[in-house]
This record gives structure tokens, sequence and C-alpha cells, in this order.
């Protein structure tokens, strides 16, 4: 019997079969079962189920979490029992809304995040492989793929086909979570993309919205923070918009409506923001690399990843740039860059050894070989990261600790070279010492990642709150405070 099959039939015989059940629907990640005498189901019985994350009571309704698969199990279960399928509840409808608060909204924000980020994992996973592959084959390795070959442009274009246009996957995912147009929401990202405005970048500085209002003209491939800032709030003009317009006109007018406003707001606001708080932070993390010494190495290598998954790390890559150009070698923003990468392999290291679910297993094991092979490390930071949020606990750990070494022994890289394993050649050209040096760095941080992660885990537990949270209730409430 298939696996979701087996699921329904397991629950159907645990809740008292389907004379049982008068009603069944489902949402994002929990079967809801109206049940004629819930004494027949027993909550301990039924979270022991193979496939079941945990059971609750809200509305009337017996509540079985499942997860990401629960249409499969719904469909299964309705075939079993005769009923006839209805369509997914969109939201979370299990009671009051809690009082907002600092930490609610934080954690809002952060549900948002992951729940946009982890319906791209798969896609993320299989792009990344071909990086990998591209990596093991190409010159730099086995030499079976040489640059510029048909293999080699096949190969980075596949990687390139989801990761340079992340923004326009992000917009699809954020849009849908906050229950907006996806189509526009695809369109938020693909404006970023645009070769007309991208083919801007290095000819002209700024650029006229409507004549009037000025934008930054810069390279948003791979951005994460302008889209979704962006698809969130474009909510707000399009469901004005669907208020007052009328349907027959809604059509033409809605979409239309909602760009004339959104352009100006995501260009001049959405997507500079992270390199207006770049500047800002590169800014501050380079005058306290002036005194801080080896301090400073540890403390960019522990906040390096995100940083760079906010889009905020251009005036560090800048200084770093200058110093190869001017002396030929930087110990400071490249080294503490390369020891946050080996951090984020140790997550997925980690994770792998923590993890007890064989398919989680099998998708944190898929992080590390991309990350260290291939030098991709965005699936390990969206697909452990954002979903179970401790893992970002242990990468700063790691990479504190491996970056407070290299500060320590002077680890100075001489090439800006791969993002994988690889990227430790850059320590060659200083001697043994500093090879030793780079390396023990390295492992370090990788290592004390790994431990970090697995000592914090976290990883069935959130699984839990994030199956039982459901839907995000309305985002606006986040600046409601």
């Amino acid at each position: 019997m298939e696996k979701n099959q087996q699921i329904a039939s397991d629950i159907l015989e645990k809740v008292g079969g389907k004379n049982n059940i008068t009603f069944a629907t489902h949402c994002m990640t929990r079967l809801r079962l109206n049940l004629k005498d819930e004494s027949l189901a027993h909550d301990e019985v039924v979270k022991k189920i193979k496939g079941v994350i945990g059971v609750a009571h809200s509305g009337g309704q017996y509540q079985i979490i499942i997860g990401q698969n629960v249409p499969k199990v719904y469909a299964a279960l309705c075939e079993m029992t005769g009923l006839a399928q209805q369509a997914a509840v969109d939201e979370n409808l299990d009671g009051p809304k809690e009082k907002l608060t600092l930490k609610k909204a934080g954690s809002n924000i952060l549900n948002y995040l992951s729940g946009s980020m982890v319906a791209l994992i798969p896609v993320m996973i299989g792009a990344a492989m071909f990086k990998t592959a591209l990596v093991l084959l190409g010159p730099d390795m086995l030499n079976v793929v040489s640059e510029g070959s048909d293999a080699y442009v096949l190969l980075n274009m596949v990687y390139n086909a989801f990761y340079y246009f992340l923004p326009a996957f992000l917009g699809y995912s954020a849009a849908k979570k906050l229950n907006a147009s996806v189509t526009m929401g695809i369109m938020m990202g693909t404006l970023l993309l645009v070769p007309d405005f991208v083919n801007l970048v290095g000819v002209q500085e700024t650029i006229n919205i409507y004549g009037v209002f000025p934008a930054p003209v810069a390279s948003y491939a791979q951005s994460v923070v302008p889209v979704l800032l962006g698809v969130w709030l474009m909510t707000y003009p399009e469901k004005f918009f669907k208020k007052v317009i009328p349907d027959a006109l809604s059509t033409i007018f809605v979409p239309t409506l909602t760009l004339v406003v959104m352009v100006p707001v995501l260009f001049c606001v959405c997507a500079p923001i992270g390199s207006y708080l770049g500047n800002i932070i590169g800014s501050a993390l380079l005058s306290f690399g002036n005194v801080g010494g080896f301090l400073a190495v540890a403390v960019v290598a522990a906040l390096w990843e995100f940083l760079v998954m906010t889009g905020m790390h251009s005036v560090l890559i800048m200084f770093a740039i200058t110093a190869m150009l001017e002396i030929g070698s930087d110990s400071f923003v490249l080294v503490a860059g390369g020891i946050a990468t080996w951090a984020a392999f140790g997550i997925a290291l980690g994770a792998f050894f923590k993890q007890k679910n064989k398919e989680s297993k099998a998708e944190s094991l898929s992080y590390f070989i991309s990350g260290f092979l291939g030098g991709v490390t965005e699936p390990a930071l969206f697909g452990l990261g954002f979903r179970y949020k401790k893992p970002f606990i242990a990468l700063a750990i790691g990479g504190f600790c491996g970056g407070l070494y290299a500060g320590l022994t002077h680890v100075t890289t001489y090439v800006m070279g791969a993002t994988n394993f690889l990227g430790t050649l850059g320590f060659v050209a200083g001697g043994s010492a500093n090879i030793m040096n780079g390396l023990i760095a390295s492992c370090l941080s990788m290592i004390i990642a790994a431990v970090a992660t697995y000592v914090l885990g976290g990883f069935e537990e959130e699984t839990k709150t994030s199956a039982a949270s459901e839907e995000l209730p309305e985002f606006s409430e986040i600046i409601q405070i």
C-alpha cells in the first residue's frame, strides 16, 4: 500500500472507522474530521501512527496534524470512506487571535520567511545538484567537462535558472503565503530582473520612476529581502482596489492600479533597503574591524551568512576587493566569509546526524553535499535555518569560533576563489603555518556548528510547532505594535 494510503487507513482505523466520520476536510497541514463520537479516537494512539505529527481539538473538529502531504492523505481517506472531497481550508479558524507582542511579531515575520522559502526547497536542491556536478566534473576537479563546452554551459544554465531568478520564485511563494495574487507576486520578482533595468547597471547610477522618484540602479538577482518586502506591501493596494473597483472592471484595473502604486515603492524603497542597511552595517563592521582585531574576524564570521542572505554584505565585499587589489591578500572579510561558509556546511551535517525522519535526513545530506562540493549553501540556510530557526544559532556559534581561531592565528587568504571546500586553496600562498591554521579554522567552524546543531536540536519540536500553527494570521498585524 502506498505511504499516504497507509496513513489514511491507519487513521481511519484509530478514529472509529468510516461510520464515525460525518465530515472531513483539510488545510495546509491538518486533516480535519467531524466525529460522531470523539471518545472512540484516542489521541496517544493516533499520535503513534507513522506519518502523524500530532493531534489537536478545535472548533468541534478532531484535527490530525500530518504536514505538507495532507492533501494526498485526505484524498485517500475520502476514497476509502466515500466522503465527497471539500476545498482546502485557507484560513486559520481555530480560535481568537493571540495578543500581538514584539515576540509574536518577530515570530510572524520568521514564519512568513519560512513559509515563503520552504516551498522552494525541492527545486532549490535540484538546481544546486547541477552546480555540484559542474564543480565535480569541471576543470577545477575531474576536468571531464571543459569550461565553455556545451555540457558546462548547460549545467551552469540549469543552476542559474533557479538562483538567478530567485526573486520571481519567491514572489510566487510569498504571495501564496499571504493569499495575494500569485501572478502579481511573480511580477514583483521579475520587475527586479527585467533586462531593460539590469542592463543599466554600470551605465547609470539611478533611474527616475515616473520622472519624479529616483531609484538606484543595481543587480537584484538572487536577492531575498526586496521581493519579500514588496509582496507584503503589495497586498495593501491590491486589497484596497479589489474592494472599491466594481467586479466588471476588476480584471483590468486592479492589477494595473496595484502596479502603478507598487513600481515606485518596489524600486525606491523595497529594492534598495538591503543596500542602505548594508552600508550602515558594513561601515560599522569595518570600523569595528579597525580596532577589534581578531575579535572582528569572529563577529563578521558569525554574521556573514545573515548579511549575504539579506544582500547587506556588499560594502564588506568592496572592502575585501580593495584590499586584494592593493596588497594581494586579505585577513579580514574574505577569511571571515570563508569560515562562515564552513559553518553552513556544519549545520547540514549536524542536522543529518540529529534528525530521525529518513526523508529529512536525506534532505540534510543533500544540503551538505551541495555546499561542501558545490559551494551552494542556500539549501542549508533556507531549508534548515528558516524552517527550524535553531540551526541559525548554531551557524553563528560555529562561525564565531572558527573566526576567532582564524583571527588569533592571523589566517590570510590570497585568492578570491571557490565557495566550496576548494576555497581553502586560498591559504596556500601564505605558507605551511597559514595553510594549517586556515584548515583548522574552517574545520573548527564546521564541527562546532554541527555539534551545536545536534545539541540544540528542535527539529521534531519545530516541525510540530510549525504544523500546529497553521497558516499565518493576517500579516498586517505585524506592524500594529
